[in-house]
């Protein structure tokens, strides 16, 4: 897979630390927000944990260790979507892997379970982060937080993603999403940096509605 040629966008980190009254109430929002989503979302949890185990017996949740804002590791939850110890088979498949750059994945994985499929198609999986959220690990809007080897093949420039806290959604799910190789990743992440504000947030948290809705290119 060739990539394409991608403008690199220009980045300050001063600028984006330096927004103190932006990252304070996007940061009371948050815990708002989650907080109140994990108490009206708790039946469909509860369905979903069953569903889960029904089909092969093993547990609902799957953490991950993931890297965070300026580096700092911390472990991400989601729904199991795949078969019990998933990890282990990377290597096995990395020759069918079709995202170019540092990030892996393949669009008919052998590893999703059945009920994977349909919970990834709608990104149901991913509800589990909203304890990220809470907890400040994460936030509702950022770019989306990538594993440890992925970040050890990053470039200086493509750790710049890094300088925010990371996100469930962001500019890179709700337009091209899976269409993107890692390049044009970590632009999408860095065009939503240099962007971000309250009302930037907002119009993604609505967009990622509409693609859970009417799910665009999720796999």
């Amino acid at each position: 897979m060739m990539a394409q040629e991608v403008k690199k966008v220009e980045l300050d980190p001063s600028k984006v630390k330096g927004r103190l009254v932006y990252h304070t109430v996007k940061r009371g929002f948050d815990i708002l927000a989650s907080g109140v989503a994990l108490i009206l979302l708790s039946p469909l949890f509860g369905v979903l944990t069953v569903k889960i185990k029904e089909e092969d017996g093993g547990p609902a949740f799957y953490s991950q260790t993931r890297i965070g804002k300026n580096g700092k590791p911390f472990k991400m939850w989601k729904f199991r979507s795949m078969i019990v110890n998933a990890d282990k088979m990377v290597k096995q498949l990395e020759e069918q892997n079709e995202i170019d750059g540092a990030m892996f994945k393949i669009k008919n994985d052998p590893r999703v379970t059945k009920i994977g499929h349909v919970i990834r198609k709608y990104s149901l999986d991913e509800l589990p982060q909203l304890w990220n959220v809470l907890k400040g690990d994460m936030s509702l809007v950022g770019p989306r937080p990538p594993l440890p080897m992925e970040v050890e093949d990053y470039t200086d420039y493509d750790k710049l993603r890094l300088t925010v806290t990371p996100g469930c959604t962001g500019l890179w799910q709700v337009t091209k999403r899976n269409d993107a190789d890692f390049d044009e990743m970590v632009e999408l992440d860095l065009e939503y940096i240099n962007k971000s504000s309250l009302w930037f947030d907002f119009n993604i948290l609505l967009k990622t509605v509409g693609v859970v809705i009417h799910p665009n290119s999720a796999y």
